[in-house]
């Protein structure tokens, strides 16, 4: 089944940002893992209207030791708090890399899933709180779609391309450029080399999609959307969504996959390793899934 792209209000005043926004407002209501405000731009900067708070963009986390390393020690308090444990400097380091790719992967892949638009996410554009985890973005001025989307005739900064396989590229590509310099900053904190910490972005990229189909009754459809998003290892990551189905007990079936990367949630709670998780055995995961 194709998801149709919705259709543009009558209000003349609609705009790219103004529709990019009323996604990324849709996905935080539906999706509650996905903790993100969306900020208002100003007419001449485009930056958050919002007062400065305790917030730091994504390019000074990538430039800014201090920041980076306030935003690890932030995650390791939360870690500590939920599980009463202090985790390895590694596992704080991986774990605030997932919930990052995840989130911001989430709102890149969103509006692709639902109406299928790709709008890149800059640097500047999402500010993550360190204390909370919570996200804010600001959407940009534009977005690529098909030709069958309604925006493409009528709003500014709206541009087309010709076929899905492109709009495939231009997703992959959005995800891989905005985390590129993040990866390489958090990297020597982590101690996994690049294609470990792509294999999580990926894993990320993928995992949201699954779970925004699961949310909307739509697991079936999602699963084929991110097989065909990542069919196989295209650069920079390092292999596709290779999604399989387990036979569970009563004729039911289970769809799973194999992560290419670790998050390290194993390190903190060694008897619960993630259900897609290499060290998930295939009917531990039949297992925790029926029962």
């Amino acid at each position: 089944m194709t998801i149709a792209p919705e259709v543009l209000p009558a209000d003349p005043a609609a705009t790219a940002p103004g529709l990019l926004a009323d996604t990324y407002r849709h996905l935080a209501a539906c999706c509650e893992a996905l903790d993100v405000h969306v900020a208002e731009a100003g007419p001449a900067t485009g930056h958050s209207l919002r007062p400065a708070g305790p917030w730091v963009d994504a390019a000074e986390l990538a430039r800014n030791p201090d920041a980076l390393g306030a935003f690890v020690d932030a995650e390791a308090t939360r870690l500590q708090r939920r599980f009463r444990r202090a985790p390895r400097r590694d596992t704080a380091a991986s774990r605030a890399l997932h919930d990052y790719a995840w989130s911001v992967s989430m709102l890149m892949s969103g509006p692709w899933y639902l109406h299928r638009r790709v709008a890149r996410i800059h640097p500047h554009d999402i500010r993550v709180n360190p204390a909370t985890g919570a996200f804010e973005i600001t959407p940009g001025p534009g977005f690529l779609c098909l030709p069958g989307d309604p925006a493409a005739a009528r709003l500014p900064g709206v541009r087309t391309l010709p076929h899905e396989q492109a709009l495939h590229a231009e997703l992959r590509a959005a995800v891989a450029d905005h985390m590129r310099p993040l990866l390489a900053a958090i990297g020597p904190h982590i101690r996994r080399g690049q294609r470990a910490l792509w294999g999580m972005v990926a894993d990320d990229l993928l995992s949201g999609i699954w779970h925004l189909g699961r949310l909307l009754g739509q697991e079936e459809q999602a699963v084929q959307a991110a097989t065909d998003l990542l069919p196989r290892a295209i650069p920079p990551f390092p292999g596709g969504a290779d999604f399989r189905h387990l036979p569970g007990s009563n004729g039911r079936s289970h769809t799973t996959r194999t992560r290419l990367g670790c998050c390290l949630y194993y390190t903190i709670r060694p008897g619960e390793a993630c259900l897609t998780c290499p060290r998930t055995c295939d009917a531990e995961r039949v297992q925790r899934l029926e029962f």
